[in-house]
């Protein structure tokens, strides 16, 4: 049956509720055994999460944090915001500090302190003193790892010349503003456009600095399919920033005359700077897991079970440095985002303090960032991962307001949602826009978690009022789309999906504009296109049946809407015709030659 109901919905939850109950009482606090000494290797997120939940639930044990750096718990996601000014004071960035973390948990933090062995056998660990030297024995029973991962540095010809920073830490962001003080400094070259290089862009340009990207893909924020980021190119553009895609960085030399830097990269370019950002992502840290003979994954990282067990079952480890089951494809990779680790810390915390009450149902990678004014923003697999796999898939697109378009203030989403084509089941959303855009994907990323379907979509009850959203709101609609296409009551296919040069040069073949023409002379058109406006199609469906029969028609409007309404008028008529996803708008998207 295609159709996922609330019932099904309701008794999954129900299982997947139970399966998060509260843990057992805490052995040590139900018996007058000796409290349990548990060491986390790192704080920030999954460390400091998982150290202040075990002290929840459980008062007795004796809980010590290592930290290598100056700070226990900071929002590392906000550094941009710190580097831009956005946010005035370091302190704002602190979550929580050693003297907090000891006063409000009874927890003892050590920070500045690395852990540079782990005896497993003794179930031990050696800590040094960074400032110092010292070093320091301290035994366990449970050892939570939450090393987190290095910003990739790669050993690039000049890679160390001053003004070439990475941004991980506070102290880098610190860096950072004291050399754009110091060199008064106007142009920086990013090299990355993931989260951060563009948080980065957004927040050097309104300090004034002209800035360029460099990046070996042919788009930005490599996680999301190319024609979803094409508002975010167009965006980055019109605010000055030179984008150099399909090139990577082949070292780095002193400027002229011994001022700013070079940027050499493969295609042979230079881009001359006064500051260079290397923002290409971060590895994990597993050097100390490793040495400790714990078992790595296939793609690096610390290999965990759900209950982020290690190989050696006292061991834990969290957070950047492990690998994850992918919720969508089921594959072991490596998501280094804020959210899982925190969930990971309180699941470890469970399990230490009941035995087995709470597991990792995975990653599905959701993730949202803004610049400029747009939002961007994803959940699950994107066609390029599902493609592949070589997994099945559909796909839709939906350009629609975000709230009542007679209520002022009305902005477009790009929607793309993939889908299982047996049931229905979501794989996948991605949207950009300039308002409502992560309220969207939330909805959708609850719904893949709980293992809904395109139905779920489309059946969901979301708040409505104008100034809000539609009564039947972006989610529904995509979902509306989505649930036609699987019924069959919505012939549906994709400008990437369909040859055009070949549409034009077969006679049985016909490529429809239903759009007025005042909006083809204003807006663009495609080429070889046959227009016939909707307002008008009606009259004419009766000369068109006679002299269209047998041909294949490929329907097409501004964003999608009436092409399906017209595409509904020829299939009713008996006409072969298939509605092009996402109308004009999804064309110039993908980027298609246009006149």
């Amino acid at each position: 049956m295609l159709l996922s109901k609330s019932a099904a919905l309701a008794k999954t939850t129900t299982v997947q509720r139970a399966c998060r109950t509260l843990p057992k009482v805490s052995a040590s606090m139900a018996s007058n055994a000796a409290p349990r000494k548990v060491l986390v290797v790192g704080g920030v997120a999954g460390g400091a999460s998982c150290a202040a939940r075990l002290r929840r639930l459980d008062e007795q044990a004796e809980i010590t944090i290592f930290e290598r750096g100056p700070y226990v718990s900071f929002a590392n996601c906000g550094l941009p915001y710190y580097v831009g000014e956005v946010i005035k004071e370091q302190s704002s960035l602190l979550v929580a500090n050693a003297a907090k973390f000891n006063k409000w948990f009874n927890i003892a933090v050590k920070e500045s302190t690395e852990v540079v062995s782990i005896d497993r056998a003794a179930k031990t660990v050696v800590a040094r003193d960074v400032t110092t030297g010292a070093t320091s024995t301290h035994p366990y029973d449970y050892l939570v790892l939450s090393p987190g991962g290095n910003a990739v540095r790669p050993p690039l010809p000049g890679v160390d010349l001053p003004g070439i920073f990475s941004v991980k830490t506070i102290p880098d962001a610190n860096a950072i503003k004291a050399w754009i003080a110091e060199k008064n400094v106007k142009k920086c070259v990013v090299i990355g456009g993931g989260f951060i290089g563009l948080e980065m862009i957004e927040n050097l340009v309104h300090r004034g600095i002209k800035c360029s990207l460099v990046e070996m893909l042919p788009q930005v924020m490599p996680p999301f399919d190319k024609e979803m980021v094409e508002p975010v190119h167009e965006r980055l553009r019109a605010q000055g920033v030179e984008l150099n895609f399909n090139d990577g960085v082949s070292g780095f030399a002193p400027g002229p005359g011994g001022q700013g830097l070079v940027v050499k990269t493969l295609g042979g370019k230079e881009h001359q700077a006064d500051m260079v950002l290397l923002v290409i992502g971060v590895k994990p840290e597993v050097s100390l897991a490793k040495s400790a003979g714990l078992e790595l994954g296939a793609r690096g990282g610390i290999k965990v079970d759900a209950a982020m067990r290690t190989s050696d079952p006292a061991v834990f480890a969290v957070g950047d440095a492990v690998e994850v089951k992918d919720f969508v494809t089921g594959e072991h990779t490596l998501i280094p985002l804020a959210g899982p680790a925190n969930r990971q810390g309180r699941i470890v915390a469970d399990v230490i303090t009941g035995g087995e009450p709470s597991r990792f149902r995975g990653s599905q990678g959701t993730g949202v960032v803004g610049l400029f004014g747009l939002t961007l923003a994803s959940t699950g697999a994107s066609e390029k991962t599902l493609k592949r796999l070589g997994r099945a898939y559909k796909k839709v697109y939906l350009h629609i307001n975000q709230h009542a378009g007679y209520y002022p203030g009305a902005r477009t989403i790009d929607m793309k949602l993939l889908f299982d084509p047996k049931d229905g089941k979501i794989l996948g959303c991605q949207a950009v826009g300039e308002e409502g855009v992560e309220k969207r994907v939330d909805v959708v990323a609850m719904a893949l978690q709980l293992g809904g379907t395109v139905f779920d979509l489309e059946e969901a009850e979301l708040c409505y009022a104008p100034q809000f959203g539609s009564a039947k709101d972006p989610v529904n609609m995509i979902g509306m789309v989505a649930a036609n296409v699987m019924r069959g009551t919505h012939p549906l296919t994709n400008w990437d999906e369909v040859d055009l040069e070949k549409i034009r040069a077969d006679p049985n073949a016909l490529l429809v504009d239903v759009r007025e023409p005042a909006e083809l002379d204003k807006v663009g058109r495609v080429e070889g296109a046959v227009n016939m406006p909707l307002s008008s199609l009606r009259q004419q469906l009766d000369k068109l049946a006679e002299a269209d029969k047998g041909k294949k028609m490929y329907v097409y409007c501004q964003v999608g809407l009436r092409g399906y309404v017209a595409t509904r008028q020829f299939v009713n008529r008996g006409l072969d015709a298939t509605n092009i996803s996402g109308g004009y708008r999804s064309f110039q998207q993908f980027g298609q030659p246009r006149l």
